[in-house]
């Protein structure tokens, strides 16, 4: 019996052997796309300058996250909020894609006078035909620079400017792009965390005023941020916190 369906077996896989590759005897093309990458040589430099053109422009797409949050208003937004996150202590809520998505409308909100100053001086002139691309770049720089040049404190910004080799600006305008950014980060940074430091203070009390009053009351083994939770989230509805925060955020740019 074993030995019938062995030979069973045998004849069925021949029979499928069979089956694959009888088109293949009868001369039956299969298609299977292709796909072919190369490198060819030119004279032209034209073309060699599309090339780094578009190079570049994927380096810059690469980049763009970075630049966003790094030339904008968004990391001293995003900080704030995760501050509040955290001195409210309700773990992931609001999520962090609530947050982040908050973040970039308020960038959106910040920025759109810049950008549309960036649009009218150099995109659309661009686009026209009436200025080069270089020349582009150098008007878009203009009003970017000048807002972060508002929001970079002065002692930041000599910092950097100490630091670089070479003559020394005479105006904050003429600093160098790579000069500011990094002066503009570490501003961003301490700005955040001083609206951080004064979010967290009447929380921290909260906080303090519940773990007292368990102590008091000999309940050691229950925690506190268990207790203080709702009273935070009550204060933070009563004095409209959100309000408060966001208003806060969009004057400090100002």
């Amino acid at each position: 019996m074993n030995q019938r369906i062995r030979w069973i077996l045998i004849l069925l896989a021949v029979f499928l052997g069979l089956t694959l590759v009888w088109p293949f005897a009868n001369g039956w093309a299969i298609p299977f796309p292709t796909i072919q990458f190369g490198v060819d040589d030119t004279d032209e430099p034209a073309k060699i300058s599309s090339a780094l053109q578009i190079l570049i422009l994927l380096t810059v797409l690469a980049l763009a996250p970075s630049i966003l949050i790094m030339t904008t208003a968004f990391s001293r937004i995003i900080i704030v909020l995760s501050f509040l996150r955290q001195a409210m202590g309700t773990q992931q809520t609001p999520p962090t894609q609530v947050l982040v998505g908050l973040g970039l409308f308020l960038t959106l909100f910040v920025m759109s006078p810049i950008w549309s100053e960036i649009n009218e001086r150099a995109l659309q002139p661009y686009l026209a035909e009436e200025l080069s691309q270089m020349d582009a770049l150098k008007q878009a720089e203009i009003p970017l620079k000048q807002f972060m040049v508002k929001q970079t404190r002065e002692k930041d910004l000599s910092l950097f400017v100490n630091l670089v080799s070479g003559a020394r600006p005479e105006s904050a305008e003429e600093v160098s792009m790579r000069t500011l950014i990094p002066a503009f980060i570490i501003s961003e940074l301490k700005t955040a965390f001083q609206i951080g430091f004064l979010i967290y203070i009447p929380f921290l009390i909260l906080d303090m005023v519940v773990a007292s009053i368990l102590l008091s009351m000999g309940m050691m083994m229950l925690p506190p941020v268990l207790i203080s939770l709702p009273f935070k989230l009550m204060l933070f509805v009563m004095v409209d916190g959100w309000y408060l925060t966001v208003g806060s955020l969009m004057k400090s740019f100002s």
